[in-house]
């Protein structure tokens, strides 16, 4: 090997400024050849020595591990162990039951988050599947994978670029570079040497894997392959970014240890008591089984993956699909969106906002490539009735739809308009289509062209009428376009134009600009002599001068219209909106202003080198002050996200590009764009708009904070009452008495009693007030202290109900124990599925509600109750639930007691406050 080639290698592990560096400095660098290229045996070695040209992917994980992966939850081991207890002491009814619902609740989950993480794969689907080469002096097409470092690529106009390049020779070339920098309108592309400190944005010597050329042709040579290159960094990130647990998991975490720590305290305490009396050991390891079972809510997982599940369903209505279950009720703790501005914030598709002509200025309307829309004069008038224009804004619009390469398209089976082209051209094709105007069906010819190129910063074309006259139609950068300009086009007449009115022209492009509008300017000429069959010859007359100016164009990627009201709706519930982009400042601000992002009061605006210049304990101190970021990468989103999170936010992410994806997936929930998203995107995060709606992610507020509610009210039922057959079963053990409840008819009322209408409890629709409420705390247990003093006085009034109808049927005999006891078994079992209608609101009352409005609960409880009546009264049931003396029971203090609990609850709300989560929301 060469010390030229050895050295190169080692630069390229190094990874110089390659934007920076001259061209013939970077092919000595790379040891390549700018001309020839690299020889085929060279190439070769370099290929082996380096690997292919494609992204690195992290091993799936096995079917087994992502299938244990949903038995981690310690409320799932408290089971778990429950059940083998049970199985020691052999209970297999009771085991049985606890492993069945363990394995059921896995199961669900699986199932639900079956699709495996394909970030890496996608990101590898963006990259070209093949790449023209020069090799010794040859030009070859090969496989994207087998481009290496050094060899000099052919590109041109629709190719997606195969690897990392500094550009040595280009001729008109722009690059659509939205999905890696954010940036909407495709870059033009240079040789002139950078910057060292410039921007991934800002590198327009540069062509990057997986973006795709629009126009013109270059030549480049490789300085990165695979993970060396800016999408392999991206990829990088994905790879390292651990995903973090959702509040909703350490929320059940911390409630699976507050409840081992109660289980264990309460079956240790009745333990020793029993054990001091001189009771047999074995029969008091069975009663304290019982309590075990009692204290753990047994269908706790199952409701709260079921209410996830039902959440899931109710979102993709809405136009939200969840990818992972707990990502559902994140989206109602979020306090932070982070929101790219290209194709989610904005439509991503460039629209004429504004047209001067010399006599009026005009504001276009419709957005997107959607070709409806009218031109508002300055004095507000509409064109008239039969669609005339003026004749100065006619030749604009003939102008802008002839000097142009791009075509629109209507999409018959999405009902969508397409571009074909530049954006930007694209945008002008619309805004002449609105006039009627279509290039494409009109008897125009074109006759010859002097294509757009980044010196001159225009572009000309010769156009021929049907009567056979020649007109040279002129677009390009305003300051000069305009100093070609001899006259202007006033009232349909070519007028003398003088230095005064260039100031004026010069003033009108300065405040077009200022409002974030790309601005173009239109000239034609219409003093050729030009043979309509020689194209040669009529591009060879195109002069760039003495032209007559006809008007400023000016046009910006447009705001959703629906996403101002949702920004509104975000600050409503107290959710604070921010602007990341790889966006130019001046647009971002503009985009942000006319959103309601950024105004006076609400932030500041900056970009990324700003960023670079604050570490990360600055910028977690800064980051409540900003609510615009541009000119960003995709490790400053990831930093963003992150500092957000450090102030103790829960942070949702949005966007559709490759640039978005780390920083998508380090969110502590995710979104992406389903129809404009990439596949990178999409499969980084938890979250996908179907639609594409920034206004949809406010729905999923609100159905995110409906589902944690109803998690919330599933909850207080079942610990209120698994709290009741705890203080059942203590108070019999301090009085002496006889167990009131068998551990088979405390599994029984846990799982399949409570747990019907626990189910239905997640059915119920978000209350009213939903989003007028702030976002809770990140630190906010699902059991709240007054939440926890209300669950165990409802516990209280339900063991009292039980212990009230064992002593009357109890007279302290044998004989009345059986009869006590199912007793007991039938009031528990009854008051809790008439407690049930009580959780459906911490403050209003059933009346209030109406029954009507969660028919679920209604068949729940019904189900519930037909199934208790069957295990009491069927023979065969008896048997195995110990209930042959039911028929002997006393049935009107049965019923009685089984609704005292209910009322009392439902006269306190009248009476007593509901507690902090139950009060009325912040105005």
């Amino acid at each position: 090997m060469s010390s030229q080639a050895r050295n190169s290698e080692r630069s390229t592990q190094g990874q110089p400024s390659w934007h920076a560096s001259e061209t013939a400095e970077v092919v000595s660098i790379l040891a390549s050849h700018a001309e020839r290229g690299l020889a085929a045996k060279e190439a070769a070695r370099r290929l082996a020595e380096h690997g292919p040209n494609q992204l690195a992917e992290a091993p799936p994980d096995p079917w087994w591990r992502k299938l244990a992966a949903q038995f981690r939850d310690l409320v799932i081991w408290i089971l778990i162990v429950a059940a083998l207890i049970a199985g020691v002491m052999r209970e297999w009814v009771d085991a049985g039951a606890i492993l069945a619902i363990v394995v059921l609740n896995g199961l669900v989950g699986f199932l639900q988050e079956a699709r495996a993480e394909k970030a890496l794969a996608s990101l590898k689907n963006l990259s070209s599947p093949h790449a023209r080469v020069v090799r010794g002096g040859v030009i070859e097409v090969i496989e994207a994978a087998d481009v290496v470092t050094g060899d000099r690529i052919e590109l041109e106009a629709g190719d997606n670029v195969p690897a990392d390049a500094r550009v040595i020779e280009a001729f008109t070339l722009q690059a659509q570079e939205a999905a890696l920098t954010g940036e909407s309108a495709p870059v033009n592309k240079t040789t002139k040497v950078l910057a060292e400190d410039a921007s991934l944005a800002d590198r327009t010597n540069m062509v990057f894997m997986g973006t795709i050329i629009t126009s013109g042709k270059a030549s480049a040579i490789v300085t990165g392959t695979g993970m060396a290159t800016q999408l392999g960094e991206i990829a990088g990130l994905l790879a390292r970014e651990e995903r973090e647990p959702t509040p909703l998991q350490r929320r059940l975490a911390d409630l699976g240890r507050t409840l081992l720590y109660v289980c264990l305290s309460l079956v240790s305490i009745i333990f020793a008591l029993h054990i001091a009396r001189g009771e047999p050991p074995l029969e008091v390891l069975l009663m304290a089984v019982s309590l075990a079972v009692a204290a753990v809510p047994e269908g706790l997982p199952a409701v709260v993956t079921m209410t996830l599940a039902v959440g899931l369903r109710r979102m993709v209505r809405r136009n939200a699909l969840v990818r992972r279950l707990p990502s559902v009720e994140t989206l109602g703790a979020v306090t932070v969106i982070c929101s790219d501005k290209t194709g989610t914030l904005t439509r991503n598709e460039m629209t004429v906002r504004r047209i001067v002509t010399a006599e009026q200025s005009f504001d276009v309307t419709g957005t997107g490539y959607q070709p409806q829309g009218e031109f508002i004069a300055s004095d507000g008038k509409a064109p008239s009735g039969d669609g005339a224009i003026s004749s100065d804004l006619k030749m604009l619009l003939d102008i802008a739809a002839y000097c142009n390469h791009a075509q629109l398209r209507h999409d018959s089976e999405s009902d969508a308009w397409q571009v074909i082209g530049d954006p930007t051209e694209g945008a002008l094709v619309v805004a002449a289509r609105k006039a009627g105007i279509d290039p494409q069906a009109d008897a125009r010819r074109i006759l010859g062209e002097l294509p757009f190129d980044s010196q001159r910063k225009m572009m000309s074309v010769a156009v021929a009428d049907a009567d056979g006259r020649a007109l040279m139609f002129t677009k390009g950068a305003a300051d000069i376009l305009l100093s070609r300009c001899t006259a202007e086009l006033v009232g349909g007449n070519a007028v003398p134009i003088d230095d005064g009115r260039r100031a004026e022209i010069e003033r009108a492009n300065a405040e077009m600009a200022s409002q974030a509008l790309r601005v173009l300017a239109l000239a034609y000429r219409d003093d050729l002599k030009i043979d309509n069959h020689d194209a040669d010859a009529a591009t060879a007359q195109l002069a760039e001068e003495k032209l007559v100016f006809v008007g400023l164009v000016g046009m910006i990627d447009p705001p959703r219209e629906e996403v101002k009201v949702a920004v509104e709706q975000c600050r409503a519930a107290g959710i604070r909106p921010v602007m990341i982009t790889g966006d130019h400042p001046a647009t971002a601000k503009a985009i942000a202003r006319e959103l309601g992002i950024l105004d006076a009061t609400s932030g500041e605006a900056v970009s990324g080198r700003e960023l670079d210049a604050l570490d990360d304990d600055a910028l977690a101190d800064r980051v409540p002050q900003i609510s615009v970021y541009a000119r960003v990468t995709a490790e400053h989103k990831l930093r963003v996200v992150r500092a957000w999170q450090k102030n103790g936010h829960i942070v949702a992410m949005t966007g559709d590009g490759v640039n978005d994806a780390p920083a998508v997936k380090a969110a502590d929930i995710g979104i992406a764009m389903g129809i404009t998203g990439t596949d990178v995107t999409k499969e980084a995060s938890d979250m996908v708009l179907t639609d594409d709606n920034f206004a949809s992610i406010v729905s999923a507020v609100e159905e995110g904070r409906g589902i944690f509610d109803n998690i919330r009210k599933a909850v207080h039922y079942l610990l209120s009452c698994n709290a009741s057959e705890v203080l059942v079963m203590l108070v019999a053990a301090l009085a002496g008495w006889p167990a009131p409840l068998l551990p088979i008819q405390i599994l029984w009322i846990n799982l399949v009693t409570d747990g019907l209408p626990a189910l239905a409890l997640g059915l119920e629709p978000p209350e009213r007030d939903v989003m007028r409420r702030p976002p809770r705390s990140a630190r906010e247990p699902v059991i709240t202290r007054d939440r926890g003093v209300r669950i165990v006085l409802h516990g209280c009034l339900i063991a009292a109900a039980a212990l009230v109808g064992f002593r009357i049927a109890y007279d302290g005999s044998a004989a009345t124990e059986a009869v006590a006891r199912d007793t007991a078994f039938c009031i528990a079992a009854f008051s809790q599925l008439a407690y049930a209608f009580s959780c459906r609101s911490p403050r209003r009352t059933m009346p209030q509600l109406g029954l009507r409005t969660n028919l679920s609960i209604l068949a729940a409880i019904g189900v519930s109750t037909t199934l208790q009546l069957m295990v009491v009264f069927l023979p065969a049931a008896q048997t195995v639930f110990k209930t042959e003396q039911a028929a002997s029971a006393p049935w009107l203090w049965i019923v009685a007691l089984s609704l005292a609990p209910v009322t009392i609850v439902e006269l306190g709300k009248l009476f007593l406050p509901a507690g902090r989560e139950g009060a009325s929301p912040r105005p």
